[in-house]
């Protein structure tokens, strides 16, 4: 007897009535949302929602779209080798030099003390490389400065030049994908997925309640005598609930529209982007002329050889 006491009591706790309620209402609501995918309810029978919820539904769509439209493309920020498709090939390349390395350092300290051969202990782990393209114009420019040894090349000289001028591009390509993605990317998305989706959901709820109601419409329409006095008061708490989410999501919506923060992200990815041109036309106007020269002095040269 005890037993089907606790039974009870546990049952009273998990407030069946209410859950049941709710399953209720959530199941007249997707109801009515096939009914009206299907066309099988008139437009008269479905709520009319505020024209100035409606507008702002438009405007939060058209920015939710600009965000993401923006992010799809800037997104490749967050990739050092956006601008350098050989990337792969050296990665791979690095890869096998580094589990080489790996390989040895365990067979050199593992093999010691031991009567097998061991390999001598590498000296140091390769270096990791920066994937860009001015890195990779840096390095390959001072590699084939390297190459040509001989004082009085011309072109030596050009690209020792060339590569000083990528070496410093190199340190501002850095520079200009660390500042946006600080000051671009991660609050872009931020108002992307925590305030514009907090409208969203603010919306989901609107329609939501405006089904419910309009269910709830339809029930009393059919109800029998007996039951239209329930059916009038779900009707009356269902227009109650439309009338608050709805207030609610039109305070939410106007909050995102007016968020300046937005025109600030925006405003931090063209200061990356013109300081990062900037410095990279500065560097490059600093040796371009003395290049040039020894272009012109090469071509008298060459000319002059020609002449006897």
């Amino acid at each position: 007897m005890d037993g089907w006491k606790n039974i009870q009591s546990s049952l009273q706790g998990l407030n069946i009535g209410q859950s049941a309620n709710k399953f209720a209402k959530g199941f007249n609501s997707s109801v009515q949302a096939t009914r009206e995918r299907l066309g099988q309810v008139s437009p008269d029978e479905i709520t009319e929602l505020p024209q100035e919820y409606k507008d702002l539904e438009a405007r939060v769509d058209a920015l939710r779209q600009a965000h993401i439209s923006l992010l799809k493309i800037t997104k490749v920020y967050e990739s050092e080798s956006y601008d350098y498709p050989v990337q792969i090939q050296e990665s791979i390349a690095e890869l096998s030099t580094s589990i080489g390395y790996g390989i040895s350092h365990f067979a050199a300290t593992n093999l010691k003390g031991t009567n097998l051969p061991a390999p001598p202990e590498p000296t140091a782990p390769p270096a990791a490389q920066h994937k860009t393209l001015p890195h990779a114009l840096g390095r390959a420019a001072t590699t084939a400065a390297a190459g040509l040894t001989d004082p009085a090349d011309k072109l030596g000289k050009a690209l020792a030049l060339y590569a000083g001028v990528w070496d410093k591009v190199a340190a501002a390509r850095l520079n200009h994908d660390a500042d946006i993605q600080a000051g671009f990317l991660q609050p872009w998305q931020t108002t992307l997925n925590t305030h514009i989706t907090v409208a969203m959901k603010a919306r989901q709820a609107v329609r939501v309640s405006r089904l419910e109601l309009d269910a709830a419409k339809q029930a009393l329409k059919n109800a029998n005598p007996a039951k239209q006095e329930h059916a009038r008061l779900e009707v009356e708490n269902a227009e109650d609930d439309l009338v608050q989410k709805t207030e609610v999501a039109i305070t939410l919506m106007k909050t995102v529209l007016d968020n300046p923060e937005p025109i600030k992200n925006l405003n931090e990815l063209a200061k990356a982007q013109l300081s990062y041109f900037a410095a990279s036309a500065e560097a490059l106007s600093a040796v371009q002329g003395e290049i040039e020269e020894l272009s012109v002095a090469a071509e008298g040269e060459y000319r002059k050889s020609r002449d006897h």
